[in-house]
């Protein structure tokens, strides 16, 4: 195969990396995160290094933004593209590293399989800092290569700005420093060794009287001990050099980087590590797969990639180990570092991204050293095996593209289509509540209308009493309230905002967006229709009394209802209720399903002879008419069996009229 035929292959593979990367990119709402790169990047540098310093990231990609942002505009596909660009030339350079190390086919599949993975091609596709740390941690590597082949000032210099570009992107860009000076060892190791082989025998000659004197004086020039005292050359002047310039290079990076040194130790040594750990090894393979396959790999089988590997580890005659081992020290430090570290959490895989390009270097360098076998009577099975393998990798990759753009598990949190709904429906003195307050940067990057809007915990929560008492005061001025719940888990861990609301307010209903949820309050009025009812839900269940709001209602008013349960016995099973309202002709017209409590009450803990509160809420949106309004209940797990009261599965508690 021709130069220019590879040429073209390489160049295809850019432009599916490009085609797959811009794909769809603006379609995706922008979520939490993207909206807060989003504020970044409005504001001046000085603001945006004070707001990063509050935050567990550099202002440098913040800052890029903000150029880029002037350039190109401020909408979802404009602010993404500066994530995709990168992403593109990070394959770029997957295959100049491959190839530059190991040979044509190796930088070809490496660049074939950092393209179609979905880890990068999600990151790729967001308005977050991953994908230029990918492009960094490669261009790092690259001009580490480079300066390794030839050490000269100016290629030092390189790699100082370079890893200085890394280290003001994300903090976790010194794992792939240490890779780096990993390799940078064993290039300083080779070259003495290589050093010490010649200079035996240039050694032996100088020390001999019986060597010619033309060539003993022209190796005395040319090399010369570091103790002056001595004639017999020693090798470590010969590494000295080269050493000097490497340190040189990471002292400029650090000089680079010391305005905003003490920033990150801070950020870094105090930030909270929240969630709960995974298993070492159960991490491990979660990790592998998304750097192999992607983040829509799911449980697919490693073996096949993992030989390939360990054919890549082998020597070849005349190599040096330094590139050997530099795709390995690229994939596997930084995810040795963060597994050890107990940093692994599913969210923050993605601080290793850079990794991904090393290992698909590690798989190419397999399919090289398969594909040019130095035995030739064994070499077309070789050829075969690496032909079969490389096609299964890919054929999987390929395979595993389409969840990352359809599959609702990979679509970020529709804050468009939150607005979109809130702007339909809210009325004049309604308001907004965001639980955690972290959301309000995407929030109002969507939101144009006037309702009061409340970031709720205050500050980085904590006050419990000082966030009911903010709760409180809202629905004293509020009708309606519209709550997003995101992040609450860790901001509000007592869920003092919901409770508060579940105690002095109604739940209408609610909808999930991914991982966020819209729920609909409407705030309490008086009950004045009180009925006792005694009524049985099968073995255990009492419901001892309900009130209304009214039976009577206009199109668009909420039914308030308050049940008061109580249970003679625990209860192992989890129950919901429903309450449903049926039309003249027993047809289900509106219906609210939920744990009681709005899900903080559930029937597991509830305690013997105890009361429990439950208030519900259905808004109104019937034609006028006479409807039935009944409730019950039912468990939450399959078969979804109701429990029976009296003769059927339904208490009918009243009729209500619509005008």
């Amino acid at each position: 195969m021709t130069r220019r035929h590879l040429w073209l292959i390489a160049l295809l593979i850019l432009l599916l990396a490009a085609a797959l990367r811009f794909y769809n990119l603006g379609a995706q709402s922008f979520w939490n995160d993207e909206g807060n790169s989003y504020v970044q990047a409005t504001r001046s540098f000085a603001e945006i290094a004070a707001n990063a310093a509050r935050d567990i990231h550099p202002p440098g990609y913040y800052w890029l933004l903000a150029i880029w942002r002037v350039l190109v505009g401020e909408t979802e596909f404009a602010l993404r593209a500066l994530s995709a660009f990168a992403s593109v030339i990070s394959v770029a350079l997957a295959y100049v590293v491959g190839r530059r190390l190991s040979g044509q086919l190796a930088g070809l599949t490496a660049a074939l399989l950092t393209a179609i993975n979905t880890f990068g091609l999600y990151y790729a596709q967001e308005t977050r800092m991953y994908a230029l740390l990918a492009l960094w941690g490669a261009a790092g590597f690259w001009a580490l290569i480079r300066f390794c082949e030839r050490p000269t000032w100016r290629r030092a210099l390189v790699l100082g700005v370079v890893n200085a570009a890394g280290l003001w992107t994300q903090y976790a860009y010194p794992f792939l420093m240490l890779a780096q000076g990993v390799v940078t060892i064993l290039w300083l190791v080779q070259l003495m060794r290589t050093e010490v082989k010649g200079l035996r025998t240039e050694n032996t000659l100088l020390s001999s009287d019986n060597a010619i004197p033309d060539i003993k004086t022209t190796l005395t020039q040319q090399r010369f001990s570091l103790s002056p005292q001595s004639s017999v050359l020693s090798p470590y002047h010969f590494i000295l050099s080269p050493f000097l310039l490497y340190v040189a290079a990471n002292l400029l990076t650090i000089a680079l980087y010391a305005p905003w040194l003490p920033t990150a130790i801070q950020q870094i040594t105090t930030w909270p590590n929240t969630g709960d750990q995974t298993p070492i090894l159960e991490a491990l393979g979660i990790s592998l797969r998304w750097l192999t396959f992607g983040l829509t790999a799911g449980d697919l089988p490693l073996a096949i990639p993992l030989i390939l590997v360990l054919f890549g580890l082998t020597v070849r005659r005349r190599e040096s180990i330094w590139r050997l081992a530099l795709p390995a020290a690229w994939a596997l430090i930084p995810l040795a570092i963060f597994l050890l570290a107990g940093l692994y959490r599913p969210d923050n895989v993605k601080v290793i991204i850079a990794s991904q390009i090393g290992l698909a270097l590690m798989i190419g360098r397999g399919v090289q050293v398969l594909w040019s076998f130095e035995v030739p009577r064994r070499r077309v099975i070789t050829r075969i095996a690496a032909g079969a393998a490389l096609m299964w990798i890919v054929g999987t990759g390929i395979n595993v593209l389409p969840p990352l753009y359809s599959d609702p598990a990979y679509q970020r949190p529709d804050y468009r289509g939150i607005t979109r709904l809130i702007s339909e429906q809210a009325r004049a003195g309604d308001a907004i509540i965001l639980d955690a307050p972290n959301q309000a940067e995407v929030f109002r990057y969507y939101f144009r209308g006037d309702l009061p809007l409340y970031p709720l915990p205050p500050g980085l929560g904590g006050d419990d009493a000082e966030t009911r008492a903010a709760v409180e005061a809202v629905l004293a001025d509020a009708e309606r309230v519209y709550v997003v719940f995101w992040g609450e888990t860790e901001r509000d861990p007592q869920r003092v905002v919901e409770t508060t609301l579940d105690a002095n307010a109604f739940e209408l209903g609610d909808t999930w967006y991914g991982d966020v949820r819209l729920a609909r309050y409407v705030t309490a009025a008086p009950l004045p229709i009180e009925r006792e009812s005694g009524a049985q839900f099968g073995d255990q269940i009492t419901l001892e009394r309900y009130a209304l709001n009214a039976e009577t209602f206009q199109r668009g008013d909420a039914l308030q209802i308050q049940f008061t349960w109580q249970t003679a016995a625990p209860l192992t099973t989890r129950y919901k209720v429903f309450v449903q309202i049926l039309d003249q002709t027993g047809v289900l017209v509106a219906q609210r399903d939920s744990e009681p409590g709005g899900g903080l009450a559930i029937t597991s803990t509830w305690t013997p002879d105890q009361p429990v509160t439950d208030n519900h809420a259905l808004l109104i949106d019937l034609p006028p008419g006479a409807y039935t309004l009944i409730a019950g209940l039912y468990s939450t797990e399959p078969p979804y069996a109701r429990l029976s009261v009296g003769a059927g599965d339904y208490l009918t508690l009243t009729t209500i009229t619509v005008e």
